[in-house]
C-alpha cells in the first residue's frame, strides 16, 4: 500500500479544521472559517498563502484572468474551504484545476456545513 502524500501536513490541517469546526459556530459562511484558519495556522506557525493566484493555460496562451486558490499550505498543499450541505463533485474538479495551474500534487477539499467536519484529498 502506498504511503499517504504529505500525510503529516495533512493530519495537523484536518486537526486544526477539526477544532474550528467544533469551536465555531453551525452555519457561518465560509469566509469565517477561512478567517478562523488563518489565526490557527499563524498560531501553529504553518506556512501558508491566502487567496493564491495562479494563471491559467487555454491552448499554451495565459488567460487574462487568474485562478485563486483559498489557501496554499506548506508550499504544496492546495485547500479548498467549503460551508455546503455536501462536497459535490464540482468542487472536486475546481480543486483539480487549481492543482494544475499550480503544478501541485495534493489537494483537499474541507467542508465545514455540515454535522460532522467532512473532507476528500484529491491527488494529481
Amino acid at each position: 500500500m502506498a504511503e499517504l502524500l504529505f500525510k503529516e501536513e495533512s493530519f495537523k490541517i484536518i486537526g486544526i479544521c477539526m477544532e474550528i469546526h467544533k469551536t465555531a459556530e453551525m452555519g457561518l459562511k465560509e469566509i469565517n472559517y477561512k478567517d478562523a484558519m488563518e489565526i490557527e495556522f499563524i498560531e501553529k506557525n504553518i506556512p501558508f498563502e491566502r487567496e493564491k493566484r495562479f494563471s491559467v493555460k487555454y491552448k499554451e496562451k495565459i488567460l487574462r484572468n487568474l485562478h485563486f486558490t483559498d489557501f496554499l499550505l506548506y508550499d504544496c498543499i492546495i485547500l479548498k474551504v467549503k460551508s455546503v450541505a455536501e462536497i459535490i463533485y464540482n468542487h472536486l474538479y475546481q480543486t483539480l484545476s487549481y492543482l494544475s495551474a499550480s503544478q501541485q500534487k495534493l489537494g483537499m477539499v474541507i467542508n465545514f456545513g455540515e454535522p460532522s467536519l467532512t473532507w476528500k484529498r484529491i491527488v494529481f
